[in-house]
């Protein structure tokens, strides 16, 4: 058993394509899962033109303009690993939450060892559908963030802003673990 406290940091990511490495990485988003005001937000140079249409089309996002404003994605990691750094501090665990978490943190993952050679995440993530999904028995189909804001009722909502995306699945997380502490699991 650990000592260290456990800070769970909500993220999102916006992407170019469906995988790292061949896709860039375009928005990160992230806040702490319990104090979701403790926020970190960047957009980063795209490393490749390769890109999915249907990507770009639902962040509005454009691989020209943030080949210009976007960080270099060794300063954009950085930042993101001293936020985190700063968020934990040296007592405490840093643990990945996302709605969907094997894209969010395959991407994270990814850019963390590519451009810093280490992730300050470890190798795990924990999934807010899973968690859902085991909590309550339903099927996969019922874990779309949809049908879950239907049963727990968030006062966000999703909207494609990586920032803001961070926030919506932080209220949902935590909704959901209110409900489990209601029923005593």
């Amino acid at each position: 058993m650990s000592d260290k406290r456990e800070i769970f940091v909500s993220v999102d990511v916006e992407t170019a394509g469906p995988i790292p490495g061949e896709y860039s990485l375009l928005s990160i988003g992230a806040c702490s899962v319990f104090a979701p005001e403790e926020a970190f937000a960047c957009e980063l140079k795209p490393v490749g033109d390769k890109f999915d249409p249907k990507a770009l089309e639902v962040t509005g996002l454009s691989l020209e303009t943030l080949a210009q404003t976007g960080d270099d994605p060794r300063l954009a990691m950085k930042k993101f690993a001293q936020w985190l750094g700063d968020l934990g501090g040296d007592d405490a665990t840093v643990i990945f939450v996302g709605f969907n978490a094997p894209f969010d943190w395959s991407f994270i993952n990814y850019y963390f060892h590519r451009f810093l050679g280490e992730n300050p995440f470890g190798f795990t993530a924990l999934d807010i559908k899973a968690m859902y999904m085991g909590a309550t028995g339903c099927s996969w189909a019922d874990t779309r963030s949809s049908r879950i804001a239907q049963k727990v009722s968030p006062t966000l909502t999703g909207t494609h802003d990586a920032l803001a995306d961070a926030r919506y699945q932080a209220e949902i997380f935590r909704l959901i673990q209110a409900k489990l502490v209601l029923q005593g699991k």
